[in-house]
């Protein structure tokens, strides 16, 4: 067994393509798929499962490349501790956000980071929650901004902020000058959210169950997409307080609370337990809790 081997593993995971991983780790096809064979004929188990679309782990396959990511990430550190004096905040930054999240939460942590951190730059990951969980697990990126809960084998993770759910409506509409809203009245309203697959809408039904049941639901992209969609009165929607601050509000929408107990949700940071540079995630963490409470007092007083 030999670490190039466990190279070509994660790539095929990563990948799920043989032919991609080849080219991630610079080999021809036929190299990496010979040093994949040897390792299973060595260890004595069938690592993926191969079809002509995609390429999947096999159950014991997840467990080995599970440990091949610890495996990795131990070697990698010695060449960190020669490089950079085994200095966590010297160096790249892979990080995740959930779309929800990335937009509102990232332009406010990069100044105090290049204060903080200024030699370990951000490269930004945008995506659904299930596939940031399989590229953390895979160590395609470094850490996760997801929502909670999360719980996901050899994965930490710390609370960063609570923001609650705010409704927006067209300043036409029958509710734009109300003070608060209860959740079950947007069951007789047409409703515009994200696309199936993203956590922020499964929060938003689950908090207003009589949506799913009776009400009108249509997708977006994005929520900006979605917030100019209310603006052009095709609807109203639901946000997290992070994307009602002043600098989003638009003078065709009107922002308005729900009820108390407001519907709310919980942002964390989540990294693998393997992850060796601690302080980074220490540094991370620091900035997204204080710049969170920071914008979520904002959007309180929009």
């Amino acid at each position: 067994m030999t670490l190039i081997e466990l190279k070509f593993v994660l790539a095929v995971a990563q990948e799920r393509n043989f032919r991609r991983a080849a080219e991630k780790c610079f080999v021809t096809q036929p190299a990496l798929s010979l040093g994949i064979k040897k390792l299973e004929e060595e260890l004595g188990v069938s690592l993926f499962e191969r079809n002509r679309n995609e390429v999947t782990p096999t159950k014991i396959g997840e467990q080995i490349i599970a440990q091949t990511n610890i495996v990795l990430e131990q070697a990698a550190k010695i060449k960190d501790m020669a490089k950079h004096g085994n200095d966590p905040l010297n160096g790249l930054f892979k990080l995740g956000m959930i779309h929800s999240v990335g937009p509102y939460l990232l332009p406010e942590i990069i100044p105090p980071l290049i204060k903080t951190a200024p030699h370990m730059p951000l490269e930004v990951e945008e995506n659904i929650t299930a596939t940031l969980e399989q590229q953390l697990k895979n160590g395609v990126i470094d850490a996760a901004v997801i929502a909670l809960p999360f719980d996901v084998p050899g994965i930490e993770t710390i609370p960063l902020y609570d923001e609650d759910f705010n409704v927006v409506v067209p300043v036409s509409h029958p509710w734009a000058n109300r003070k608060s809203i209860d959740a079950d009245e947007l069951s007789g309203e047409k409703v515009l959210l994200l696309n199936t697959g993203h956590c922020f809408s499964n929060q938003v039904t689950q908090a207003c169950p009589e949506l799913s049941r009776k009400g009108e639901v249509l997708q977006g992209n994005s929520l900006e997409t979605i917030r100019n969609m209310v603006a052009s009165n095709l609807g109203i929607t639901v946000l997290p307080a992070m994307a009602t601050v002043s600098r989003y509000q638009n003078p065709l929408i009107r922002v308005i609370p729900f009820s108390k107990p407001a519907p709310s949700r919980r942002i964390a940071l989540a990294w693998r337990k393997s992850f060796v540079r601690t302080a980074a995630i220490e540094i991370l963490g620091k900035v997204m809790v204080e710049v969170g409470a920071a914008q979520v007092q904002l959007s309180r007083r929009a």
